[in-house]
């Protein structure tokens, strides 16, 4: 595990493994914690990378940086870090909004595109008003864990999320920067790339949980990539890694072999056979 200084933030990193290089992004709020057991299940078979953004984890709390075009540049920096020219990329939730905004700026860094329960490419529907996001910060700031807690004991479906693991997510919300809390709402509602899509050209793989909210605009993101798979997960919330993680590790892995599988490509080869 180490640190290196990009543009201006010291950003956590760990790499482990070797092969192709996949980068796993974590979402809003977040950490490497969320991607642990896929880099866990294939770090045998591809080089993993793990990184934190400015503001979260064990990253640097900057005074500012807190937008979806930063943390792409920031990936792209980590890249040129590592001496790496092109990486398969993963991003959960907000981390799939950095992925699309790499898609469509630095396509050129990427060989393929992984997209877990990623944030609507037209962006989230509604900004929280200012009452709920100043006692969110205010929660923060007197570390009041039970504020956070109780909605997601209120959500959880699942016996084999823990409590363990529900804690540990409420000490991510409760260490992230105020920078990272409020921006990150704020680029994830101004993200507006939906009708860019059609010109993503890399190879796409959306995972999607069935009982994730954002299930309906994952699916609808989906039918706008050119060159895209889809992959749900029927017992998987927006935690797509928590709930199924070997199911996740597994589409991961048979997507980075056989590259983006459709009916149309299908249909497409039986054609020029015939």
């Amino acid at each position: 595990m180490a640190t290196a200084h990009i543009n201006g933030a010291n950003l956590w990193y760990h790499v482990s493994g070797k092969g192709q290089p996949l980068l796993l992004h974590h979402g809003y709020t977040a950490s490497h914690v969320n991607w642990q057991p896929i880099a866990d299940r294939l770090e045998d078979k591809y080089q993993i990378i793990l990184m934190e953004c400015r503001g979260t984890g064990q990253s640097e709390h900057t005074e500012d940086g807190y937008n979806l075009n930063q943390y792409a540049e920031d990936v792209v920096g980590m890249l040129d870090h590592l001496g790496i020219n092109k990486v398969s990329f993963a991003g959960h939730s907000m981390g799939g909004g950095i992925g699309y905004t790499l898609a469509l700026k630095h396509a050129q860094r990427l060989e393929n595109l992984i997209l877990m329960a990623p944030i609507p490419a037209r962006g989230i529907a509604n900004l929280p008003d200012d009452a709920m996001i100043q006692a969110r910060l205010a929660a923060r700031n007197r570390g009041d864990r039970d504020y956070f807690l109780k909605d997601m004991l209120a959500t959880r479906f699942r016996d084999d999320v823990t409590d363990e693991w529900l804690q540990s997510r409420v000490d991510h919300l409760l260490g992230v920067s105020e920078g990272h809390l409020l921006g990150g709402i704020k680029t994830m509602y101004a993200l507006d790339v939906e009708d860019q899509l059609h010109t993503i050209q890399t190879p796409t793989l959306m995972i999607a949980g069935g009982v994730d909210g954002l299930l309906e605009a994952n699916l609808r993101d989906y039918a706008l990539l050119p060159d895209a798979s889809l992959h749900v997960l029927s017992r998987a919330g927006h935690e797509v890694a928590i709930h199924e993680p070997d199911a996740v590790a597994d589409a991961i892995n048979q997507f980075l072999i056989h590259g983006p599988i459709t009916a149309a490509k299908v249909l497409a080869r039986a054609e020029e056979k015939s």
